[in-house]
């Protein structure tokens, strides 16, 4: 009876030794999210709540809707929760040092996520998961001034002002175009990263360049599809009359490409989750992380699309 009775109360003693162990390592995280504007958001939101559920850790997430001032009202709502560890994706570059203080005086890690933040003490943050967006740019602008062989009128669809995204895929394919005196952005207007946005937009460039439009430059795929959209209902052929190339990799883009509408597409990878939680888990365990960890991305062409289609996850 003595034995039965101590063997129950050490089995009592071990069970709570493992389940307050493994509770210390079931992390609570804050996801401040810029929105749901694209399927490449989506794509991002899900691959971070899908790692969240993996690894077993609560998430709290917060759709911002394009809105600074909601991403800092949802930081401190993390903070006033005592979670963890943050991960932000920011709507624009500025307006942070404030709130990330605040996190930092709570011992709260900030990730940022696909785009990054000017600040005067990067310190306020522990690491940026991210494409090279400037690269992407790069990329974006080689490809359109071998397709038009160094010459010829360029429209720029711009994604929202003050996305850090939209700011050095600006600058990466503006250096490009720059190297080709024949080469020339004739507009560039912000697109807002939307569909809707970037077809209105298209208009607007038709109904002032008309003809002479020879290619669009689009920041993400979802403005280069409603730019489509307005080309064929200008009259025109999108793919052959104008040249399109975006940004991000999208399944629509590869649709659009499979259907010869879109030239090219940018990769920008969103499955951000693995690598976002790998670094949280680094900075909960007092360890370092490079300021800067790169998501590599490559170029897609029409000519490959079909072959790819089936092997997208976005």
């Amino acid at each position: 009876m003595f034995r039965t009775s101590l063997i129950y109360k050490l089995f009592i003693v071990s069970f709570f030794y493992i389940f307050t162990s493994f509770s210390a390592f079931a992390l609570t995280v804050g996801f401040a999210q810029i929105g749901a504007e694209s399927s490449w958001r989506t794509a991002e939101t899900e691959s971070i709540k899908a790692e969240a559920k993996k690894r077993g850790y609560t998430l709290k997430f917060s759709d911002a809707q394009q809105k600074q001032e909601n991403q800092i009202k949802a930081i401190r709502s993390f903070i006033a929760q005592g979670v963890d560890a943050i991960i932000l994706a920011p709507v624009v570059e500025t307006g942070w040092e404030r709130v990330l203080r605040e996190a930092k005086r709570a011992n709260i890690p900030v990730i940022l996520v696909d785009r990054g933040i000017s600040v005067d003490d990067d310190s306020l943050y522990f690491t940026k998961v991210a494409s090279d967006f400037i690269f992407e740019g790069r990329l974006a602008g080689s490809w359109l001034a071998q397709s038009l062989h160094g010459q010829g009128a360029v429209v720029e669809l711009q994604g929202s002002t003050g996305a850090s995204a939209a700011i050095d895929r600006q600058k990466g394919f503006k250096e490009i175009v720059d190297l080709f005196p024949k080469l020339s952005i004739i507009a560039s207007q912000n697109g807002e990263f939307t569909r809707t946005k970037g077809k209105e937009v298209m208009e607007a460039f038709l109904k002032a360049h008309g003809e002479k439009i020879d290619a669009v430059y689009a920041h993400n795929d979802d403005m280069a599809l409603g730019a489509i959209q307005a080309i064929k209902d200008y009259g025109l052929v999108p793919g052959e009359d104008i040249k399109l190339i975006s940004i991000d990799a999208v399944k629509g883009a590869f649709e659009a490409m499979v259907d010869g509408d879109l030239n090219a597409t940018v990769e920008c990878n969103p499955l951000l989750g693995p690598l976002a939680f790998d670094q949280i888990e680094l900075a909960v365990a007092g360890k370092t992380a490079p300021k800067w960890v790169v998501q590599n991305d490559l170029i897609h062409y029409r000519e490959n699309a079909k072959e790819t289609i089936g092997s997208r996850k976005y």
